[in-house]
């Protein structure tokens, strides 16, 4: 009950933002970035215009129906702007769960495989591709990498989102662990394979990030077009 009535107040969170940011997104600079949405908004301030000269006497139309049309297209100037906030929202969203499930632990690193009892705890910030640390039942995996010796149950949802946990082991097809993932039980001996800044959630956070809209057919059809003249 609790996670659904903050998930409900995230949402109008990201509503309010995305409400906002559609009257944000009125600036030319950033309407240009879109040509068909860009032409719709020109039409708009030309019709605007239009409407505006004929409450003066000069027009070729009822005033009524030169503001309907008016209304009509920054409607559908302010509903793109909108959905594109909320696709930007939504990918924010993402990237701060993502990102809130990637902290500094502690880490329990060994000298080899066959030193386990020879552990010095570190910030798992301070691992560096070739290390090798042994985790736990109940401890997080500090750093992707490769398991080299043990078997464990991992819990893996906080970066797939599936509940149920996985077995990871040496060797074979299911060595490779993910940090930011919980041992639920038994150990494992991991060697990291990513330096910082390179692990999988670092990328899904960059990738998230980053990810642009992809065009419509007639968006990219109306720039080739543009871009030709």
């Amino acid at each position: 009950m609790a996670s659904q009535t903050k998930s409900a107040l995230a949402d109008r969170k990201m509503f309010g933002r995305a409400i906002k940011d559609s009257f944000i997104k009125l600036n030319p600079k950033i309407q240009k970035e879109n040509p068909v949405m860009l032409m719709v908004y020109i039409s708009a301030i030309a019709t605007t215009i239009l409407w505006l000269i004929s409450l003066f006497g000069v027009k070729d139309a009822p005033s009524g129906f030169t503001l309907a049309i008016a209304v009509i297209l920054w409607f559908t100037v302010l509903f793109a702007n909108f959905a594109e906030a909320i696709a930007e929202g939504r990918g924010k969203a993402q990237a701060d769960s993502l990102r809130a499930s990637k902290h500094d632990v502690e880490a329990h690193k060994i000298p080899s495989a066959d030193k386990k009892d020879c552990i010095t705890a570190v910030p798992s910030a301070t691992l560096r591709k070739g290390d090798i640390v042994i985790v736990k039942a109940g401890e997080q995996i500090p750093a992707d990498g490769e398991a080299l010796e043990g078997a464990a149950s991992v819990d893996e949802s906080a970066i797939t989102g599936e509940s149920a946990p996985v077995i990871r082991e040496s060797g074979g097809d299911r060595s490779a662990v993910t940090g930011g993932t919980t041992v639920l039980s038994d150990w494992i001996v991991v060697q990291v394979t990513n330096d910082p800044g390179e692990s999988f959630l670092d990328k899904m956070i960059a990738m998230v990030e980053g990810a642009a809209r992809k065009k419509t057919p007639n968006e990219i059809a109306l720039q080739i077009f543009l871009s030709r003249k």
